[in-house]
Formats: C-alpha cells, structure tokens, sequence
C-alpha cells in the first residue's frame, strides 16, 4: 500500500530528468521480477523466455511482456530476454545501482528483527542508523550499529546520506517520526506502524500492516467457508470454481 506525493515538474532537484513514469502496479511487480532473474542467473541460466520468468515471479507471461517493454525491454524472438541485460535494467530502473542510506526508528521487537535482517545489503540497501526515543534502549549494539537517540535523527541523516526512513513505532508516535524524517530531507518512508500518515507533497510512503494482511486473509477463509456449506461445495458448478479462482483480483489490487 503507498501514498504518492508528485514532486515539481522536473521529477527530480536540479533540472535532471526523471524516469518515465510507470504505473504502480508494474513498480511493484518489478522486485519480483528482479528476484526470479537473480536466481536464474545463480543457476547458469543466460537467456530465459517470457513463460519462464512470468512462471518463476508468478504472473502471467502477456502481464510480463506488458511491464518488461515498459523499460524498453521486448526480447529476442525465439531466444528470449538475456537475463544479465534485463537484471541490469531493473536495477537501475528501481533505483539499485547505488546502495541507498536506510534509517530504521524504533527498535522494539520488530525493529530488533528489522535491523538485524541481513537481507538488505543483497537487495541494495545500506542500513545506515538505528532510532529510538527510548532512553533505555539508547547504545545499545545491534548488528554492529549503536541505537541513537531520535534527536540525533536531523544531523545523522546528513552524515549518513540517509535516502528513506522505516517508521517501526507505535501508531501513536509514528506521525511525530514522519514529520522529523521530512524535516531531516527523507523522501521516502516504510511504514509498519498501524496508522496512516501525513506528508507534503513529493515524500512517497509504502505502508506495511501485518495485522491488514491477515485479516484479508481471514476474508478468503470465511468465503471459501461459506462456499463449502453451499450445495455442492467448491467444485458445485462453475460459479463456484469461478467464485473460488479469483479472490486475489477481487481483494488486494
């Protein structure tokens, strides 16, 4: 889930032009893209077709082709993408050419688990500074960085190039958190505390909230649920197969 606030006119400070835009749906698609290609190349694969890649990153290979030559990317007849070119155009699509700054605030239980992740250096991102206004919790180590404290936010978001803030707060100091990042020059936000924020214009926020996707989740189950009291169940006719087959289009998108 995002909230997307348009920039000036030139996308970007200092006159340099921006990306084309690309439609969100696609943005997000491409990670998933960029993770199966990472694996295929792991595996000694050059070339890949796009009924591979579609089966490996789990669309449907018209919705690949669709994104892929959004980037200026259509493939080889009868050969395929080359799977080095196409990783190397992702990335710099998304931004991965550079290891971007990440400030995480808040390192309870989550955060903890957050800052120690290691997946992130793989992926591009250099968790720079650890956060958190509890004193208690102030020096101490985790994965080889010292927790400041939330004061230092404006100063070490300078020194460290700081490019996007993870909020993993309590819904109740979350805004507060938000508003300090903007302040420090962050544009761009991830959020996992359970509340929507409010930015100016040109900071974008993804929010994350686990408790949202389970509870989608629990939809799906009381729908298959009661599609199984019906006559017939499930499989009774085609309406239940249609009915059955399509809850994530209907939900989620």
């Amino acid at each position: 889930m995002s909230q997307h606030r348009p920039g000036g006119p030139n996308g970007r400070a200092g006159g340099v032009p921006a990306l084309p835009d690309l439609p969100e749906a696609t943005v997000a698609r491409l990670p998933e893209y960029l993770r199966a290609l990472h694996n295929l190349a792991e595996a000694g694969n050059d070339t890949v077709s796009s009924e591979e890649l579609a089966g490996a990153a789990g669309v449907n290979s018209a919705k690949l082709r669709k994104d892929l030559s959004h980037l200026g990317s259509y493939g080889t007849r009868g050969v395929g993408y080359d799977v080095a070119l196409l990783i190397d155009q992702i990335e710099f699509t998304l931004g991965l050419t550079q290891r971007r700054g990440v400030a995480l605030v808040g390192v309870g239980n989550l955060g903890h688990a957050l800052a120690g992740y290691a997946g992130f250096a793989s992926r591009g991102f250099r968790i720079a500074a650890l956060f958190d206004a509890d004193p208690a919790r102030v020096g101490e180590l985790i994965n080889g960085l010292h927790v400041r404290h939330i004061s230092d936010l404006a100063d070490v978001a300078v020194a460290e190039s700081i490019a996007i803030g993870v909020i993993a707060t309590p819904a109740a100091s979350a805004q507060d958190v938000a508003d300090a990042l903007v302040a420090a020059g962050v544009t761009s936000i991830l959020n996992f505390a359970p509340c929507v924020l409010s930015v100016p214009d040109g900071v974008d926020v993804r929010k994350v909230d686990l408790a949202v996707e389970l509870q989608i989740l629990s939809f799906h189950e009381h729908r298959k649920s009661s599609l199984t009291a019906l006559p017939g169940g499930l499989g009774g006719g085609p309406a239940g197969l249609v009915s059955a087959a399509e809850p994530e289009e209907a939900v989620g998108t």
